[in-house]
């Protein structure tokens, strides 16, 4: 089939285009990952005030589950994996370094002549120039999410499916330990820390980290759903340029969550990342708040995007 309906030639939810979920919004704005049916000459209207990466999945199609018959989804997590395993290998790679005892700077300057306020610096750059990048890569197929964070908002806000959810996050969560296990052998010791995956739990409390993580995942989505998703500002900017945007609330949140409190080093907002860097080093006892803070951010922003919506399909309105 040509057209905007290519993608339900099966009329089932999980032979939708995967591009519909997130990250970025299809290059071609007219593209074929519609939720409506495009072949309707009324619906030229709507590509103004619609997103071309929109889906508004009903709720019996969010959970089914025979969408893990779908080869397709299958192919796009592998994808998802290898994309999360690249990320994770660089962006931990530039923010490794030796275990240190705290000890803070005696210097007027303080921490901005440091490596704790440097080193998560070139974090966040290399996140803001290497996630578009990879995005740009994987929309034609998976959409580019990389980030479980991203694919559990995408799920709450009923863009996507349970079973492309969870193929998503497993093939993101294994890439994270293939590039864990790139890191260990390169480095050659288990002995090291990553920037933006460690906490001093003995200068700040899990419930501290806790609280950092949620608010850096909250800022990270809802900054992403309005460049990617609002069709008001992809008028303004053009949907090519959302990824950069991405990149930029990304890297921006890495580096600023880092340096202010001492033992803290910064938000992970990729919990596969960190799942990585404990494969290559070791596992501590606060990982879960790099998965329970996305879950509650993304819950959150569900709740928030349910009350005031990117945008209202005008035709439910006039109907």
């Amino acid at each position: 089939m040509r057209g905007t309906s290519k993608c339900y030639e099966y009329n089932e939810p999980w032979n939708r285009r995967s591009t519909a979920s997130l990250a970025v919004p299809p290059l071609d704005p007219g593209g074929s990952t519609k939720y409506y049916e495009g072949n309707n000459p009324r619906d030229s209207k709507i590509d103004l005030k619609a997103p071309a990466a929109t889906a508004n999945v009903l709720l019996f199609e969010v959970l089914d589950f025979r969408g893990f018959l779908n080869l397709d989804l299958w192919k796009f997590a592998v994808l998802e994996c290898v994309a999360s395993m690249m990320n994770t290998f660089l962006t931990s790679w530039v923010a490794l370094h030796p275990p240190s005892a705290l000890a803070s700077p005696q210097t007027e300057l303080g921490i901005y002549h440091t490596s704790t306020f440097f080193s998560p610096l070139f974090t966040g750059l290399t996140m803001t120039f290497l996630v578009p990048l990879l995005i740009y890569t994987l929309a034609p197929s998976s959409g580019g999410h990389i980030n479980p964070t991203l694919t559990m908002a995408t799920f709450f806000a009923r863009m996507i499916t349970f079973p492309q959810m969870v193929l998503y996050i497993v093939g993101q969560t294994f890439g994270g330990a293939l590039g864990g296990f790139a890191i260990n052998t390169a480095y050659g010791s288990r002995d090291f820390t990553v920037g933006g995956c460690s906490v001093n739990t003995s200068v700040v409390s899990v419930k501290d980290a806790l609280a950092i993580e949620f608010m850096g995942c909250l800022i990270l989505i809802y900054v992403a759903f309005g460049v990617a998703l609002d069709p008001r500002q992809g008028r303004l900017f053009s949907h090519a340029a959302s990824p950069w945007f991405i990149g930029i609330i990304l890297g921006l949140v890495t580096w600023a969550s880092a340096f202010t409190r001492e033992g803290y080093s910064g938000a992970s907002l990729n919990p596969a990342r960190c799942f990585g860097s404990y494969v290559a080093s070791t596992f501590p006892s606060y990982h879960w708040i790099h998965w329970f803070g996305p879950f509650a951010a993304a819950l959150v922003h569900a709740v928030i995007y349910y009350l005031s919506p990117a945008w209202v399909d005008p035709r439910t309105q006039s109907s």
